[in-house]
């Protein structure tokens, strides 16, 4: 496939990260996480988010959501979340077949949702006619690549928790999101009132894996078991374990974070200066949203894979990762120009 800027999920695996992988894989080691690797990456997230978080190590970052949320719902409660978001729209379904919740999806502002919007579907509570206001969700970074700041996360975990509602962040692009922010994983999680994290590295240099933190170790006593029951319990966990200790070694996640992150501020730049095309979004983390002339979506396509974001509007996507060249990227800018003449 040709390297492009489609997703960051078409990167490989970074060669830290391989290594690992084939360090565990020497020998025997017991299955279904009583390994040394697994027990030692927990140590590790433990460190970074205080010694009582509970961590559940899974396949993917769809397998992270449906659990985090199964463990803190009944079905007859709801969901709420950007109509943007990966559960509404990605995940076929997945979190309301598993957790039996409604999702209410809310219009956000450039990917982000506000205590303002959620307070629509705050209604309800103990009228049995109406599904239960159970969660909101948020994505950091967000779909649109937009970043919450700390004190828009703490609003939120704050409206929830009036509500004895919890909180959950999907954090696909969490290093990103960090990067950007400059601050540390706790800082802008559980410190601001996060009950429930997905947290990602697929997208940032790990092969599969993710895992799903909780900060308060009530909300875990099933989740061992509807990990199991929902088909995301390893039974070689060791190969998972591996990356994270990879990827938190020498801060390789803020490395390649940082240069997917460099790489889409350089493409933006570019951009900026091209008068035909319109960046549609603010570009705080690895995506560009730019609306393009129509006829040259396609040409560029066939020599830079990338995807339509919404066809009506011409409006693409463009996601950097942590391979990403500058000279991908100049490329790529100076094609754009040569289509436009």
């Amino acid at each position: 496939m040709k390297k492009g800027f489609a997703s960051d999920n078409n990167s490989g695996v970074h060669p830290a990260v391989l290594e690992k992988i084939a360090l565990a894989n020497k020998g025997h080691e017991k299955g279904y996480g009583e390994d040394q690797y697994t027990a030692a990456a927990v140590t590790v997230f433990r460190e970074k988010f205080g010694q009582e978080t509970e961590v559940f190590f899974v396949f993917n970052g769809t397998g992270a959501n449906v659990l985090g949320l199964s463990a803190v719902t009944q079905s007859f409660n709801s969901i709420i979340c950007a109509e943007t978001a990966h559960i509404e729209e990605d995940e076929c379904g997945a979190p309301e077949k598993f957790t039996g919740c409604k999702l209410l999806p809310v219009l956000p502002e450039f990917g982000k949702i506000t205590s303002e919007a959620v307070q629509h579907h705050l209604k309800g509570f103990e009228f049995e006619h109406h599904s239960q206001p159970g969660v909101i969700s948020i994505s950091q970074a967000t779909e649109m690549g937009t970043i919450y700041q700390p004190s828009e996360i703490k609003a939120l975990a704050d409206l929830a928790h009036r509500h004895n509602m919890y909180l959950h962040m999907d954090g696909a692009r969490l290093a990103n999101a960090a990067v950007s922010l400059n601050m540390d994983f706790k800082e802008f999680t559980k410190d601001c009132g996060v009950d429930v994290l997905s947290f990602g590295g697929t997208k940032n240099g790990l092969m599969l894996g993710e895992a799903v933190l909780f900060f308060n170790s009530k909300l875990t006593a099933n989740v061992k078991y509807q990990r199991k029951q929902s088909m995301q319990l390893y039974s070689k966990m060791r190969f998972v374990g591996a990356q994270f200790l990879a990827y938190f070694e020498n801060d390789l996640w803020k490395k390649t974070a940082t240069h997917s992150n460099k790489m889409a501020g350089l493409l933006e730049k570019e951009i900026q200066k091209i008068p035909e095309i319109k960046i549609t979004h603010p570009v705080e983390s690895n995506g560009i949203f730019a609306e393009v002339p129509k006829e040259i979506i396609e040409p560029l396509q066939n020599r830079f894979p990338f995807y339509i974001w919404n066809e009506e509007t011409s409006e693409v996507r463009w996601m950097t990762s942590f391979d990403t060249t500058e000279n991908e990227i100049h490329e790529f800018v100076a094609l754009i120009k040569e289509f436009l003449k």
